[in-house]
């Protein structure tokens, strides 16, 4: 078959032994498979992730010297089934599937691991137990983008924002532009979105931010009204003046009843929720600098280097840090279905599509944040110019 190979940085097209279905897998035809923010990074940074990957206890993660076909945002059809399968579907059937694979007790990355070629073909091996079929006869355009919508709805369920919460998206990437468009489908009311670029400003609109800041003119943070709000530690001092003042006035009143089952129920006063898309070194440190108290900060962009910020600011401010990554199979269908039942809309982040040939010029033309987020790959398109 044909497919695009990646091996020494280099992107070629090429002819290779078609993929076979093992116990438990299905064939099926690519239709459309989206290019990938990691997929850019591996091309040229595989070996750090490897190490990245192997520290984490998984030791088959792509290396520079293997010839390897990237891809693990894909749509396709049912071709066949390898022995053991329960053959769900007829052949034709278009699916989506989560891009992990396993070959006995061993998984494997699919696009990301020699052993499991991804979708950058015209035909990749999927896992039967995590498939799922398109519903509603969604286009293989916005069913492809399943998995990268998939990420930003975990990280939204991560932050657990309440629909009364600000949330704050820094950065306005692909992922940044899910997360934006998953936040809007929870019924979160006050998104703002921050970038430099005017072209993901222009995107983060559409895909449902209310506030857009251009960060080197305007702080987010002072983008919505205060009043509400806490915006620093005095705000949450006078909380506790305010709350043991009118709790006091109440003779013989257990108030301290009142506080435990605020934490039980953890039902206390809380600042806004803000996910990091950026993924550059100094970005956490500032977000801990400038955000308010007792703010909940969602790490989405991935970092591949060191970094450092002030544990003393997020202690003093009881900011609250946590890192998502990937999805459950859960999230995978629910956001197939969400993209289907019209709830989302990911054809704001669509902005090109290539055929097997013009995968090198996609690469190229990702780099520049002014005219594309996300370039499909249409293995039976000639377009070789997103």
């Amino acid at each position: 078959m044909k497919a695009v190979v990646c091996s020494e940085g280099k992107l070629e097209v090429a002819d290779i032994e078609g993929p076979r279905p093992g116990r438990g897998q299905v064939l099926i035809n690519v239709l459309r498979c989206g290019i990938c923010g990691s997929d850019l990074h591996a091309r040229v940074h595989c070996d750090d992730l490897a190490e990245l990957a192997a520290t984490t206890g998984y030791d088959n993660f792509m290396r520079s010297d293997q010839r390897v076909v990237l891809g693990h945002e894909f749509c396709g059809e049912v071709v066949g089934y390898g022995p053991g399968c329960r053959k769900r579907w007829r052949p034709g059937t278009r699916v989506v599937a989560l891009p992990i694979l396993r070959n006995g007790r061993e998984p494997q990355l699919t696009g990301l691991s020699a052993q499991a070629p991804g979708g950058y073909a015209e035909q990749v091996v999927v896992q039967e137990a995590m498939t799922f079929a398109v519903p509603n006869g969604l286009s293989p355009d916005h069913a492809a983008l399943t998995e990268p919508m998939s990420v930003a709805w975990h990280a939204v369920r991560k932050g657990r924002v309440g629909k009364g919460q600000t949330a704050f998206v820094i950065g306005c990437g692909p992922i940044g532009l899910a997360v934006i468009s998953m936040l809007r489908a929870a019924g979160v009311k006050t998104i703002v979105a921050s970038d430099f670029s005017p072209r993901r400003r222009e995107l983060a609109v559409r895909c449902g931010a209310d506030v857009v800041v251009d960060p080197g003119v305007e702080s987010p943070w002072t983008a919505v009204p205060k009043k509400g709000r806490i915006t620093g530690v005095t705000d949450v001092l006078n909380l506790g003046f305010d709350a043991m003042e009118r709790l006091r006035r109440i003779p013989n009143l257990p108030w301290w009843y009142a506080f435990r089952l605020t934490h039980t129920l953890n039902a206390g006063p809380t600042g806004p929720v803000v996910f990091e898309c950026v993924g550059v070194p100094g970005i956490i440190d500032q977000i801990l600098t400038a955000a308010p108290p007792m703010t909940r900060v969602v790490v989405v962009g991935v970092c591949m280097e060191s970094d450092r910020f002030q544990p003393a600011m997020a202690v003093n401010k009881e900011i609250e840090l946590r890192f998502a990554f990937g999805y459950d199979p859960g999230e995978f269908r629910d956001t197939l279905h969400m993209i289907a039942d019209g709830k989302i809309d990911p054809a704001p982040l669509i902005t090109g599509t290539v055929g097997l040939d013009g995968v090198d010029n996609a690469f190229t033309a990702l780099t520049n944040p002014e005219h594309h987020a996300k370039i499909l790959i249409d293995p039976a398109s000639t377009t070789t110019t997103p």
